[in-house]
């Protein structure tokens, strides 16, 4: 391929990127405008010109797939052999390499997963944490580890990042200490460890520093909203003294922060590099104008640093239905309205596996399969397993390898692929109900649609090249795409597209999630969440919320904020009632000691200063906090979850004894009275409490 030929069909501002073939380059792209295209475009265009060696250049990005692609499409352009790998594969790939020539011996061995150690650290420490508290205790340990916190740091460094971890801050820094000691002691490395261990090793061994520079010399990184300080760390050995780096990202898409992400180092990448060339890509070539305008809304609302580095989308598709609002009177009746309406979809011919259904949190799904097994319509919930990984697919490319090595010549791929399937246990219907059973269909059948997908693209094609392509997506992590509709997190769905997306459940306490409420910055960072689902959707986009949990239950809820303005008003949430109006024209809430306005958000939930003196029942302050560990571990949440320590202790302050006074409380909303206000007023009125509530969204 000439040089000018990749240029062609590129928009005016893909192409600015695509000549910018020096850096430094700071790329802000917009959800569905084309970043991939203009980065491998630059990288090709880069080689064919002669500006780069095709083997001097470095892609990183955050997901094996992701890496796959990059690579899939710049060897299509005429520049294969440039390294396209995630951090954590380039650096195992570099540690490995090193390690015997500056330490000796064998590298640590790599675990892939914390939660074994963090269980055995756990027990050393005499903390009893179920599954639920051990993978928030793992995460925690991640953000550490990934902040460059040390044990003796975390009480210090969590408190300030606002950190809510399964067990007081102490504790969580002796369990992470003993995490530490066990890995070494074992000689164990974790992915953090393996980049910390691979920058110490450049940052200590100039030699291997100068050898690395000069194989890798053209650098460009993918997501850079998601970088966070160890792999920043990581990228500045790698450079060096070098500029020719041009980063990718889009801060409206931030959503990863709690991992110890952050967007700081693509907003301020002018800042550290002045002479950069920043491009913006705005035309967006995935979503109809209507999705788009939806989307510029939700981000029109945005507060803070969001609102200044936003990008106004620019729709390029023609124009298509509106995005729809629905209100419905609780979570089973939202689940059955969108099961009918993905019936609908599906017999206007819009094929399951390019529908979606985006919530909050994985404990929304339950309704929704429900729903679609009640009326007979295929689903797939998305997980965090790896697709080839699974044993049944493990299996059934054995069988096919086997297959291909004495295949009849002109046997039909999908024939020959749906005839080793079958022997695996794929059937022409799938199983009833959900379970393991029908997980195993799914994936079986998945294996049969790409047949058919491969056969399309590919007549001639066989089973050994069915294997081969099977072979390079398990390298890559590309699996294929599940027959049905789609259930998954919005965090999940992130770099994913469908024609059709439901997003559910929008109500306030789940988007915003109720422990965003601590700053501004995390709520801002919910309404993103929502950003990234609405431009998920090419052409149909439906939003819905319910006003209570179960059919019956009181209808209290509100819907999200970030709807304000978009919905339509007839169906938004319940009217406050004048009083509650009445209350908050009169401006800030006066403390109930001493008068002063109360600006703090912590004293606000007193509902006194903070240096006031405060009278409460302590033996009703132990009572609730005992009733809130109980109904933490029996629901599997962090108890801060149920209620934070500032709403205990105003709760014990005020030890209210009607539904209107704990109301009144700050962080007791409607969905919290709901759940939890009788268990709480019977034990302000010294009594037992009911039965621990339904699972917190």
């Amino acid at each position: 391929m000439e040089a000018e030929e990749v240029l062609a069909g590129l928009d005016p501002d893909q192409r600015e990127v695509a000549e910018a073939t020096r850096g430094p380059v700071c790329v802000l792209a917009g959800a569905g405008t084309g970043k991939t295209r203009a980065i491998t475009h630059r990288i090709a265009y880069a080689v064919l010109t002669g500006v780069i060696a095709p083997q001097r250049v470095l892609a990183v990005t955050f997901t094996t797939r992701a890496a796959g692609e990059l690579r899939g499409r710049l060897r299509g352009l005429g520049a294969p052999g440039v390294q396209a790998r995630t951090f954590h594969a380039a650096a195992y790939k570099q540690l490995h390499y090193f390690w015997p020539k500056v330490i000796g011996g064998e590298p640590p061995r790599l675990v892939e997963s914390k939660l074994g150690l963090v269980a055995e650290a756990a027990r050393a420490c005499r903390l009893s944490f179920g599954r639920t508290e051990l993978r928030d205790a793992a995460a925690e340990v991640e953000w550490a580890k990934v902040t460059q916190t040390r044990p003796e740091e975390y009480t210090v460094s969590a408190a300030k990042a606002g950190r809510t971890p399964p067990a007081e801050t102490a504790e969580m820094a002796r369990l992470y200490d003993a995490y530490e000691r066990i890995r070494r002691d074992r000689n164990l490395v974790d992915f953090e460890g393996m980049l910390e261990l691979t920058a110490a090793i450049f940052t200590d061994h100039q030699e291997i520093a100068h050898q690395f520079r000069d194989q890798y010399r053209y650098f460009v990184v993918d997501e850079y909203q998601d970088v966070n300080p160890l792999q920043k760390l990581l990228l500045d050995t790698w450079l060096g003294e070098r500029k020719d780096l041009c980063v990718v990202g889009d801060p409206n898409q931030t959503i990863y922060s709690f991992t110890g992400a952050s967007p700081s180092y693509l907003l301020n990448f002018t800042i550290e590099h002045p002479a950069a060339k920043v491009v913006k890509l705005v035309r967006d070539y995935r979503s109809t104008p209507q999705v788009v305008h939806l989307a510029n809304g939700v981000l029109a609302q945005a507060r803070g640093e969001a609102r200044e580095h936003r990008l106004e989308l620019v729709a390029q598709r023609p124009a298509g239905p509106a995005p729809t609002f629905h209100q419905h009177d609780d979570e089973v009746a939202e689940a059955e309205g969108v099961a009918k309406k993905v019936r609908e979809l599906l017999d206007e011919g819009v094929p399951a596996r390019e529908i979606a259904v985006l919530f909050r949190i994985n404990a929304q799904s339950e309704p929704y399969e429900h729903a679609f097994a009640d009326a007979g319509l295929p689903y797939v919930v998305k997980g965090d397993d790896r697709f080839f990984e699974r044993a049944e697919v493990r299996q059934a490319v054995v069988l096919l390898r086997g297959a291909a090595r004495s295949v009849n010549e002109g046997e039909p791929l999908v024939r020959a692929v749906r005839s080793v399937l079958a022997s695996a246990g794929l059937t022409e219907q799938p199983p009833d109900g959900r379970g393991a059973a029908r997980e195993r269909w799914e994936s079986l059948a998945a294996l049969a649609q790409l047949a058919e997908d491969v056969a399309a693209a590919r007549p001639a094609a066989g089973l050994p090249e069915f294997v081969a392509e099977l072979e390079e997506r398990a390298g890559a992590q590309h699996a294929p795409t599940l027959e049905g509709v789609t259930l998954a997190t919005l965090h999940t769905a992130k770099g994913l597209e469908w024609d059709a997306v439901f997003l559910v459940g929008l109500v306030e306490g789940t988007l915003p999630i109720i422990y965003a409420e601590k700053s501004p910055e995390q709520v801002e960072e919910e309404r993103r969440l929502l950003y990234v689902g609405v431009t998920r959707a090419r052409e149909h986009l439906a939003l819905s919320w319910a006003l209570a949990r179960s059919p019956g239950g009181r209808k209290s809820r509100r819907r999200s904020r970030f709807l304000d303005g978009l919905a339509p008003q007839s169906s938004g949430p319940p009217r406050v009632d004048r009083g509650k109006r009445k209350a908050a024209a009169q401006g800030p809430q006066p403390c109930r000691i001493c008068g002063r306005p109360l600006t703090a958000a912590i004293e606000r939930k007193l509902g006194r200063c903070e240096g006031c003196p405060s009278d409460y029942d302590e033996e009703l302050l132990t009572r609730i906090k005992d009733w809130r560990v109980a109904t933490s571990k029996e629901q599997k949440v962090p108890a801060y979850v149920v209620f934070t320590d500032a709403t205990l202790q105003a709760i014990a302050e005020r030890a209210p004894r009607s539904e209107a006074e704990l109301a009144s409380i700050p962080g007791v909303g409607a969905v919290k009275l709901e759940r939890y206000g009788s268990a709480v007023l019977a034990l302000c009125r010294g009594g037992a409490p009911s039965a621990p509530a339904d699972l917190v969204d």
